[in-house]
């Protein structure tokens, strides 16, 4: 019997970056780009780094919509497929809104604020950079592979 063990493949094109509206629609968009290209990768939908990656695209592009939001500019996320980690970078125009992470969490009741606790959880790192270029913030996280 041959058995094979399936290992993600390094992808030809390690990079993945779009512009998306600054609307709740193109955070979804976001999301479900990222799910995709890193199955096309080689982690599959339901798997753990596609899962997580996702998850943290999610929070993030919805954090940029929120919060980084500038009437008639888009939020842009990039991907990268590194050796160890996988990559992945949501940048907004507002610089002066920096999320910080705060190790208390919010109220049971509350409706927001536990985001960045999850992205804390899920990646092995993760930081704000201020944007390259131009106004803004890039926040990053990453995922061992």
């Amino acid at each position: 019997m041959n058995s094979r063990i399936s290992t993600p493949r390094v992808p030809a094109h390690p990079e993945f970056a779009m512009a998306f509206t600054s609307s709740p629609r193109g955070a979804r968009l976001a999301r479900r780009l990222v799910a995709h290209r890193l199955d096309a990768w080689g982690h599959p939908y339901g798997g753990r780094v596609n899962d997580a990656v996702t998850l943290i695209t999610a929070e993030l592009a919805a954090n940029a919509v929120r919060h980084g939001h500038v009437a008639g500019r888009d939020f842009h996320v990039r991907l990268l497929h590194g050796t160890d980690t996988v990559r992945v970078e949501v940048t907004d125009t507002r610089a002066e809104r920096v999320p910080l992470l705060s190790a208390q969490e919010p109220p049971g009741d509350a409706e927001s604020g536990r985001g960045l606790l999850i992205v804390a959880g899920l990646a092995a790192r993760w930081a704000v950079a201020p944007r390259e270029g131009a106004p803004g913030k890039t926040v990053w996280a990453e995922v061992s592979r």
